[in-house]
């Protein structure tokens, strides 16, 4: 009996030491986007719940809603989702950057060519250029009031329809001016 204790004990030990570093392999959020050619900077501390499937599809959840400084000032919802791929993350949504008092949501992140040192945010009417090392390290993210940001955010894509169906509108002329000569 007493060898069959010898035998248990290690074999205790063996199963913790394995389940440990399996826990420890596990990437965080922040290395999958450094191995996506992304920096790690792009979302707050502390994200420790995500998923992400093999098309690159992923979610990461937050505590709560928050703001952190960079150049400008991003905005995170409690839900972030999007699908990365190498050096971008396309069908953004969860982010919102301020330019001007206005809020726009980031459909898109991406770095076309790392030594130029520059990330781009597409926020759909326009793309805007930062500095890549700005967004190095994760950044401490502060709790924000909702309802002030939802008003701005709404505010941000109805310009963002009117100015696209303008564009639209303006677009379709010209092809039409074209059909007719």
């Amino acid at each position: 009996m007493q060898s069959l204790h010898y035998l248990f004990i290690p074999t205790l030990l063996i199963f913790s030491i394995l389940l440990s570093e399996a826990d420890s392999n596990e990437a965080s959020i922040y290395e999958v986007l450094k191995e996506h050619g992304l920096p790690m900077g792009l979302l707050p501390k502390g994200v420790k719940n995500f998923s992400l499937d093999n098309s690159g599809k992923f979610e990461v959840h937050l505590d709560r809603a928050c703001n952190a400084k960079f150049e400008n000032e991003l905005h995170y919802d409690m839900n972030v989702s999007g699908t990365l791929k190498y050096g971008r993350i396309d069908g953004l949504s969860g982010i919102s950057a301020q330019d001007l008092f206005l809020w726009f949501p980031v459909i898109e992140i991406r770095v076309d060519i790392p030594s130029s040192g520059l990330i781009y945010f597409d926020v759909g009417v326009v793309s805007k250029q930062f500095s890549l090392s700005s967004f190095e390290t994760p950044r401490d993210c502060l709790a924000v009031p909702s309802p002030d940001l939802q008003d701005g955010r709404h505010t941000v894509k109805t310009f963002s329809k009117i100015v696209s169906g303008r564009l639209r509108y303006e677009l379709d002329q010209e092809n039409v001016a074209r059909t007719v000569l």
